[in-house]
């Protein structure tokens, strides 16, 4: 690690010195927050120096060179996923920069909430001495994206019979919370609310919320209704969105009509064999080989990809998970082999499934993790239906929580339940 360290001191391009990041974060999250720290105090000392050199002594604030180093690290352990970095990092601004401002308290609260720690993230809340309309925004589009999503509307609620008033960004947070709820009634009367009680226009981002919320459970033909009678010309992003719950929910003849609009509008939004048709899209994303995880154990990084079941150091990980298949099938597990494309007989795709890379990282959390603590993945694509049904299985089976934070939201599995409420 001193290697790369020395080697980001010097490198100046961009893409090189996020190259060498990725690199020192799959080393350890500790030792990358090193090196943000180090680069921040260089930032800091410029700042000290300029003013210094130029006679301007006076401007220097320590207390806002202090927030500045603060604010960038919350960033990186958000980014990063890092709960224990995170909790150092609230405890210094709260011994240096104490009383935080409602900005600071803010960014601590979305920190927490990128950590998938709702616990904090409340804690924080409850005890902000105020509240600005940027902490309400947080907590409802945040408790909605981490599978609270009555949290995020009594939230809401409680911000009105406050007797202030929304703006158009908070309600796309309440059209995901109505999403994640599956309930298109409630987010209507919202929508319909908007204007009439608070005179907010509707742009093209609140049609976009609207359609994934229609679409997501599966009531593709009122979506498509709903966008062909918009006041305004339907954009890409509306055409993509229903395009996309389309793949999800199997109807590739709508989909594929999508797809023409969307190659239409902006072409760039497809891949080459998405523009041939919606299913090979859908397989090319399958079998795409850059998929990966990323698993957190005691502030070490650990990542997995389909193929990596195939490798020899991994068979301890595909036993315990054939293990886990026995028990999970006995408590009423049915393998949904739909998601495996290959032509094999049903034994092979049953295995084939136990290579997804999502089990791969749990059976390793289960390994190297403490007994009882929680387990954190971060997948970089949608969770596929199966596995999403089988670490529900194996949270009951082992008695642990899973945190997994696909493309979309985070999903909380614990007891055999997931905060998703199966609308993901």
């Amino acid at each position: 690690m001193d290697v790369v360290h020395a080697t980001l001191q010097t490198v100046s391009k961009t893409a090189i010195r996020q190259g060498l990041f990725t690199l020192l974060l799959k080393g350890g999250v500790s030792d990358y927050l090193v090196v943000i720290k180090q680069m921040i105090l260089r930032i800091i000392n410029k700042i000290v120096l300029g003013c210094i050199t130029e006679g301007l002594v006076d401007l220097i604030d320590i207390n806002m060179l202090v927030q500045i180093r603060c604010l960038q690290l919350m960033h990186v352990c958000g980014k990063t996923k890092s709960l224990e970095e995170a909790r150092v990092v609230h405890r210094h601004a709260l011994q240096h920069l104490h009383p935080l401002t409602v900005s600071t308290d803010n960014r601590v609260l979305e920190m927490y909430f990128e950590c998938g720690s709702l616990d904090d993230a409340i804690d924080v809340f409850k005890s902000m001495p105020e509240y600005d309309l940027t902490t309400w925004h947080t907590m409802i589009m945040q408790l909605a994206k981490n599978g609270f999503p009555e949290d995020s509307i009594d939230i809401f609620t409680q911000f009105k019979n406050m007797g202030l008033k929304p703006d158009g960004q908070m309600f796309i947070g309440v059209f995901g919370a109505c999403s994640m709820l599956g309930d298109i009634s409630e987010g209507m009367l919202h929508f319909e609310s908007m204007s009439k009680d608070y005179g907010i226009v509707p742009t093209m981002a609140h049609y976009v919320s609207l359609v994934e919320m229609i679409a997501s459970i599966g009531h593709l033909d009122e979506a498509l209704e709903f966008i062909e009678k918009m006041p305004m010309e339907p954009s890409v992003e509306v055409w993509e969105t229903l395009m996309n719950s389309c793949r999800v929910h199997g109807n590739i003849e709508l989909g594929d009509r999508c797809a023409e609009l969307v190659m239409k509008l902006d072409p760039s939004r497809l891949n080459e064999k998405a523009k041939a048709g919606l299913l090979l899209g859908e397989i090319s994303e399958q079998n795409k080989s850059t998929i990966n995880n990323h698993l957190e154990v005691q502030s070490q990084v650990h990542e997995f990809r389909d193929r990596d079941a195939y490798d020899p150091k991994n068979y301890k990980i595909c036993a315990l998970l054939r293990g886990l298949r026995v028990q999970m099938k006995e408590a009423g597990y049915i393998a949904d082999t739909g998601h495996v494309l290959h032509d094999i007989d049903q034994e092979g795709k049953e295995d084939a499934l136990l290579a997804h890379n999502v089990r791969l990282a749990v059976a390793q959390g289960l390994f190297n993790s403490k007994v009882r603590s929680t387990i954190k993945v971060i997948q970089n694509r949608r969770f596929c239906g199966d596995c999403h049904t089988a670490v529900k299985f194996i949270s009951k089976l082992v008695g642990r929580e899973f945190i997994i934070r696909d493309a979309k939201r985070f999903h909380h599995m614990n007891n055999g339940l997931c905060s998703c409420h199966g609308y993901w």
